[in-house]
């Protein structure tokens, strides 16, 4: 180091001028990913949107589907679950196959098998051909949607990730709240079929887009994890299976208590088996870590209590207030429109303050909004009357989605962001299929569809039993840390690594 430190003087200027360099070639990396990353942005963006448009989109479109095609209840719900369910026990599993055979290559087939499953769903000519048609549109979404965070994440420079995770948030939180309007509007003016076949050239375009645009990633060393897939398919099936048909067939059935029963017992085996396996698809060391654990959960509990109410309110406004589709759908605009103004503030909020108070935030202004509806809902309710529910519910879910994507990649290295973006998406969907199940349960065994009052004794207490949930989301969100980490770095370098284009040679040992 002496050495170093007492060479002649006309080395040290050598030096300085190759620093003097230095930033120019940064700048020139830097403008190549922020192109990269628009790129990226746009494509992920787009795709998010339609895979999570799909969660509600129905929602609104379910008595014209109920009118069209027939079906009960429990039908109903299948048409929202079987896209939700095939959604979250093949994420985990789509996220792997991009991680080993190609990030761009594995999205660009899910966008084309979601494409594909969205023209089946729209000329489905009777319930059973719908819901074959959702669940694999689910499987297409599966693929895609975690890789487009992952995609995104490797695209974007850390400096710049916050701003660009809320926006990618923004735009999920924007499609899941604008089912509901898309879904009515379609319906009323054209065909409920139309919810569908919008998907279609908008997956034609992203293709050819994707493989031009998005760069090829792996992740080094994955491998697929058979077992476990197949344990957490067939153990989320029998949950879900048992919870929607539980009300028709009684709690005590054979099939509902074989469904509940196995069901729990292959989720316990697949945490077993996340814990043994030496690479399994879901480390369970993952939820070591607070933020991991709190964020997730989290997710789940809120997704829960949305997704089933807003299941019941989209059909109540049509169903006892008598609004048209469009008309129901326009009303849930204070609810829906307003992540377009607080989302992209709450982003940068996340940034400056760290994401759990904005998050915290979020989740009890969400579960103020379901209790209020629970407490003013009635059969002769007005508007004006439901508006300030409407109000606190989007800024609430506005205030959660933004910074939820960057506080769940701050929790994890480079290495599991894969896993970790599958895993969060995938609990997300496991809460909306519960979501479904269990608040149609309850409303189911406090009322139905006979009559408006009956319907409005159904579905106010589902959505007290919403607003519980995600106040239990909001106490698991305290244990976030109180700022976003930055990401692990490799010692020497100034880049998060662990992601590396396909092809690059991995580093030599030692």
């Amino acid at each position: 180091m002496k050495q170093r430190e007492h060479q002649p003087r006309h080395q040290p200027q050598h030096q300085s001028r190759g620093r003097q360099e230095e930033p120019g070639s940064r700048r020139e990396e830097g403008a190549r990913l922020s192109r990269s990353a628009v790129w990226a942005l746009v494509l992920t963006g787009a795709a998010s949107f339609m895979a999570a448009l799909d969660n509600l989109v129905v929602t609104t479109a379910l008595p014209a589907i109920r009118a069209d095609l027939g079906g009960k209840l429990e039908d109903l719900e299948w048409t929202v679950n079987a896209y939700t369910l095939t959604f979250a026990v093949l994420l985990l599993f789509g996220s792997a196959l991009g991680d080993r055979f190609g990030r761009r290559r594995l999205f660009v087939a899910g966008l084309a098998v979601f494409s594909a499953a969205s023209a089946a769903a729209a000329l489905a000519s009777g319930i059973d051909e719908l819901i074959a048609a959702r669940a694999v549109q689910g499987v297409g979404a599966a693929i895609m949607m975690p890789l487009s965070l992952t995609l995104l994440t490797v695209a974007v420079p850390a400096a710049r990730r916050g701003m660009a995770l809320g926006i990618y948030g923004a735009v999920s939180g924007l499609a899941v709240a604008s089912g509901p309007l898309i879904g009515g509007s379609l319906t009323e003016h054209i065909s409920w079929q139309w919810i569908f076949w919008l998907n279609v050239p908008i997956g034609v375009a992203l293709i050819p887009l994707s493989r031009l645009r998005l760069n090829e990633s792996t992740a080094p060393g994955s491998r697929l994890d058979v077992p476990g897939t197949l344990l957490i398919s067939g153990g989320l099936f029998g949950i879900v299976y048992g919870l929607v048909n539980a009300n028709a067939h009684g709690w005590t059935s054979a099939p509902v208590l074989t469904g509940l029963i196995a069901g729990s017992a292959l989720v316990g085996g697949f945490v077993v088996h996340g814990f043994r396996n030496a690479n399994p698809m879901l480390p369970m060391r993952l939820f070591r870590d607070r933020g991991f654990f709190g964020i997730n959960f989290a997710g789940l509990l809120m997704y829960l209590g949305m997704f089933g109410s807003i299941f019941l309110l989209s059909q109540f406004l049509q169903g006892v207030a008598g609004y048209s589709p469009t008309e129901a759908g326009l009303r849930m605009l204070p609810w829906t429109g307003m992540a377009v103004i607080v989302a992209p503030i709450a982003g940068i909020l996340s940034d400056r303050i760290g994401g759990r108070p904005v998050v915290v935030a979020g989740l009890v202004l969400q579960a103020i909004g379901l209790g209020w509806f629970a407490a003013v809902l009635s059969t002769d309710v007005s508007y004006s009357t439901q508006l300030p529910a409407l109000i606190l519910s989007g800024i609430g879910m506005s205030l959660y989605f933004a910074p939820a994507s960057n506080v769940l990649m701050s929790t994890v290295t480079p290495a599991d962001q894969g896993k970790a973006s599958g895993t969060n998406s995938a609990l997300r969907e496991v809460g909306g299929a519960l979501g479904v199940a269990v608040l149609a349960s309850v409303f189911s065994a406090r009322g139905g569809y006979e009559t408006p009052q009956t319907f409005t004794d159904g579905t106010v207490p589902a959505l007290w039993i919403g607003a519980l949930v995600v106040a239990l989301a909001a106490g698991l969100a305290l244990l976030l840390p109180r700022r976003n980490r930055p990401p692990a770095r490799v010692a020497g370098s100034d880049a998060p690594t662990a992601e590396r284009p396909a092809g690059e040679p991995a580093p030599a040992a030692g």
